[in-house]
């Protein structure tokens, strides 16, 4: 149970560092630098280990039958993470030109039973029939996520006291769900053809989200110390109503390499009408950027 607890965590770190918060390793300008290739470019690998509180919101469209939406609450701590993952890959790259770069990141991870329950029945044209938590015997969500941001940037503000960049491009999450449930009740539709809710069953619905983001990255250096301040933001909308990323903490730089902890939140929110409304992680977040 030990190696496979560590396992998992390695994976559900590669997953995080996959998001690409301030992924873009901030070259110092001191001794330490990395020195860039004959071509000019320089590039970046960053690793993280993330441990997020996860909360999504989901409204299910209900069969045709039954005419409705299923509002449903999915959360989900950092140990409950990492013993209900399935499967995770990550990969993010970084590459410089003087003042130019560009950073891509894919993600994917796939969650088992996520701890779940369902808010309410919302039928069409009659109130919304809210569903206790006490008639919930099983649900679990079974979730299955995609993130890619490619965005590109350019130095503003560099000195001594660090930089400045500013960032262009998109964020693309891609949502899979399946809420698997057994309930001690069975709600009977408003259609008037017998179709009913309730018992044990499963419910699926996702949705694939483009937004354009913008924002600013970069470091702040604490003297001569090696020590320095990342910090991260964005924000855009698009196919979704809004989304943001924040990020910031402390790191330490090392000639080629670099170690910092930060703590992390990405939030994105959809309209009433799509299945996936709301998608939240946050949380510490530690990570070793290494330069060639």
């Amino acid at each position: 149970m030990l190696i496979r607890t560590i396992i998992t965590g390695i994976l559900a770190g590669l997953v995080a560092g996959g998001a690409t918060s301030g992924a873009r390793a901030q070259q110092p300008i001191s001794s330490g630098q990395q020195a860039p290739s004959p071509s000019g470019w320089t590039f970046n690998a960053a690793p993280y280990l993330w441990l997020p509180t996860l909360h999504t919101t989901l409204k299910y469209n209900l069969p045709p039958a039954l005419d409705g939406r299923l509002p449903t609450d999915t959360s989900a701590s950092p140990g409950e993470i990492l013993s209900h993952l399935n499967f995770a890959m990550a990969f993010a790259a970084d590459a410089q030109h003087g003042p130019f770069s560009l950073f891509t990141d894919f993600m994917y991870l796939n969650l088992s039973d996520t701890p779940s329950h369902f808010k309410s029945l919302d039928f069409v044209g009659l109130p919304s029939q809210p569903i206790s938590r006490s008639v919930q015997t099983s649900t679990g969500t079974r979730l299955g996520s995609t993130l890619w941001t490619l965005a590109g940037g350019y130095t503003v503000l560099q000195g001594d006291w660090g930089n400045l960049d500013v960032i262009a491009g998109f964020r693309y999450v891609g949502v899979n769900a399946t809420t698997n449930y057994s309930l001690a009740l069975t709600v009977v539709g408003p259609r008037g053809n017998g179709a009913t809710f309730g018992g044990i069953g499963g419910i699926s619905g996702g949705g694939a989200i483009w937004n354009g983001i913008g924002g600013v990255r970069g470091r702040i250096r604490l003297g001569h110390s090696g020590l320095f301040i990342p910090y991260y933001l964005d924000a855009g909308a698009g196919g979704s109503q809004f989304t943001w990323q924040i990020a910031s903490g402390l790191g330490y730089q090392a000639g080629w390499a670099a170690v910092s902890l930060t703590y992390r939140y990405l939030s994105l929110e959809q309209a009433s009408s799509a299945v996936v409304q709301r998608i939240t992680l946050g949380g510490p977040m530690m990570m070793l950027n290494v330069s060639f």
